[in-house]
Order: C-alpha cells, then sequence, then structure tokens
C-alpha cells in the first residue's frame, strides 16, 4: 500500500469524458489517502460518457479559471473522445498542464488524454502509451509510442484504454507516492 495521504490531486476533465476513467482513478487515490478535486472549464457540474453515450453528473470542486497548480502535487487527465478534444482546444487547459509540467509534478494520463499532452508540448523524448487512434499524433509530437498496458517514463504515466485502469492505478499511485 502506497501513502498518499497529504497529497492534493487534480483531475482535469470536461463534459465527455470517459466515466470509469475518472471514477475507477479517483477512488483508488482516495483509498491511499490522497484528496482528489475535479477541474473543470464546466461551471457547476461536469457530465461523463458511458461508451456509447451519456453518463452520470460529477459537481465540479475547482473551476478552471480559478485552479493553481501549485495547488495540486499531481495530475489526472481521464480519456474519451470528447473531453481531452475539447481541453486540447482550452487555452486555460493547456497552460494548466504545462505548468503542472513546469513545476515538475506527475502527470497520469489514460486512453486519448495525452491528446492533451501534445497540445501542451510536453511529450517529445517520452515513451508513451494511449489509445491507438492517437498513437501517430503522439509520434509526430516527438513521443516514443508503445502498445503496453502501462507505462513509466520520469513524471509521466499513460495507458491505452478502460480494461488497463488496474495497472494504471497501480503505476500512477505509485508515481504519485515518489513524487
Amino acid at each position: 500500500m502506497q501513502n498518499l495521504s497529504g497529497k492534493r490531486i487534480a483531475i482535469l476533465v470536461a463534459n465527455g469524458f470517459e466515466q470509469v476513467e475518472m471514477t475507477e482513478p479517483k477512488e483508488a487515490l482516495e483509498k491511499e489517502g490522497a484528496k482528489t478535486e475535479i477541474i473543470s472549464p464546466e461551471k457547476d457540474k461536469v457530465k461523463g460518457w458511458k461508451h456509447n453515450q451519456w453518463g452520470d453528473e460529477f459537481s465540479v470542486d475547482v473551476s478552471l479559471e480559478r485552479a493553481n497548480s501549485s495547488d495540486y502535487d499531481a495530475l489526472l487527465l481521464p480519456g474519451g473522445v470528447i473531453n481531452p478534444d475539447k481541453l486540447r482546444m482550452s487555452l486555460l487547459a493547456i497552460d494548466f498542464i504545462k505548468k503542472m509540467f513546469q513545476e515538475d509534478k506527475p502527470i497520469a494520463a489514460i486512453c486519448h488524454g495525452p491528446w492533451t499532452l501534445i497540445n501542451a508540448g510536453v511529450v517529445k523524448g517520452y515513451t508513451v502509451t494511449s489509445w491507438p487512434s492517437i498513437k501517430v499524433d503522439l509520434m509526430n509530437a516527438g513521443a516514443n509510442w508503445v502498445d503496453e498496458e502501462s507505462v513509466k517514463d520520469r513524471k509521466l504515466v499513460t495507458s491505452r484504454k478502460p480494461e488497463d485502469i488496474p495497472y494504471f492505478n497501480k503505476a500512477m499511485i505509485a508515481l504519485f507516492a515518489e513524487k
């Protein structure tokens, strides 16, 4: 068991995040003692996506406009197709990710979540994995893409899909406990 007591983890999502890629890692982090906060460009509620339809609504803890990277120890970036596509077009979201990276804070991204890392300009020279459809995007951004359940390279942990969540959670928790 890793101890994340006292760690504050930012979970950055927009409407359309793959629900299980947020809820299961969030639960795993909290079980290890971390305090998690949902940060979103949405005002009060953010809506998940379950496979091929809209999922549940979740309360936004901190609006993206008010979020300060220095308040957090690590960042979780769930996937889904809609969510990261919205976030990578948000200057505030990309700036938040860049600041977390520049402050040497660990980042965990799953499925399509690494798309936002491309726009933040932080994947060059890192070995990562993701949902297969963004493999070429990551490679074009200078990342070394591999097809593995979970990949840790320095301060980044990435995974491919919901079925990899157990491996993702284990690697994410270990990385977040390290830093």
